[in-house]
C-alpha cells in the first residue's frame, strides 16, 4: 500500500487483501447494523460519522501497520480514506467493499447474537421510494404535494452526480444505525493496542 496525499484513495483488490488480511488492521466504516450483518474477519467498526472521534486511535493503529478501510461498496471507505489522508494517516480502501469480498467467496463474520438491519443502500431505497409514492398519492388530492416527489428525485440525481448521499447521512443517525457508546469505546481501545 502506498502513501499518497492526493484526492484519489489507494485501492487494494479483494484477492490481494485476502492474502494479507492477517497483516492488516481492518476498519469497517458502515453503520453498526450493517456491520452486524457481516464484516471482514477481525474488522473494527468505526462508523464514518464517528471517524473524527476515532482519529487518535486510528493514528496509533496506522503507526503499527497498514490500515484497510471497508464499507459495502467502496464509496464510504474511499471518503474515509480521503479524510484520513487529510489528517496525515495512510490507509487503503477495499475495491468493491464487503459486497465484492462476499462475491469472491470470502467469509463474512457476524457478531454472535447481534441483530441485523438492512444495509444503508436498501434503507435509502425504501425511504426514497416511500416518499416518492406518498408525494404522488397526495398529489392526486393536493397537487403541490408532488413537489415532495420532485425533491426526492432531485436529491437522488445530486447523490449520483456527487457520489454522496444526504439521505444515508440522515438515516445513519437513527438509533438502530448508531453504535452504543460502550461498543465504540471498546473498538477504540482495541485499536490503541
Amino acid at each position: 500500500m502506498s502513501s499518497t496525499m492526493n484526492t484519489t484513495p489507494t485501492e487494494i483488490g479483494v484477492d490481494r487483501a485476502g492474502a494479507r488480511i492477517q497483516d492488516l488492521t481492518v476498519i469497517d466504516v458502515r453503520t453498526p447494523g450493517e456491520y452486524a450483518s457481516g464484516h471482514l474477519p477481525a474488522a473494527h467498526n468505526v462508523p464514518l460519522d464517528r471517524l473524527d472521534h476515532a482519529l487518535p486511535a486510528l493514528r496509533e493503529a496506522a503507526g503499527r501497520g497498514d490500515l484497510l478501510v471497508v464499507c459495502a461498496s467502496g464509496a464510504r471507505s474511499a471518503q474515509a480514506v480521503r479524510k484520513l489522508a487529510a489528517e496525515g494517516i495512510t490507509a487503503t480502501t477495499l475495491a468493491g467493499g464487503t459486497n465484492a469480498w462476499r462475491e469472491r467467496g470470502h467469509d463474512l463474520h457476524r457478531p454472535e447474537g447481534a441483530r441485523t438491519t438492512w444495509g444503508m443502500e436498501r434503507q435509502v431505497r425504501l425511504v426514497a421510494g416511500s416518499l416518492v409514492l406518498i408525494g404522488l398519492l397526495l398529489g392526486l388530492v393536493f397537487p403541490w404535494a408532488m413537489l415532495l416527489s420532485a425533491g426526492i428525485a432531485g436529491g437522488l440525481v445530486f447523490s449520483a452526480l456527487t457520489d454522496t448521499c444526504g439521505m444515508a447521512a440522515m438515516l445513519a443517525k437513527l438509533p438502530h444505525n448508531r453504535p452504543r457508546p460502550a461498543d465504540l469505546d471498546a473498538t477504540l481501545a482495541a485499536l490503541r493496542g
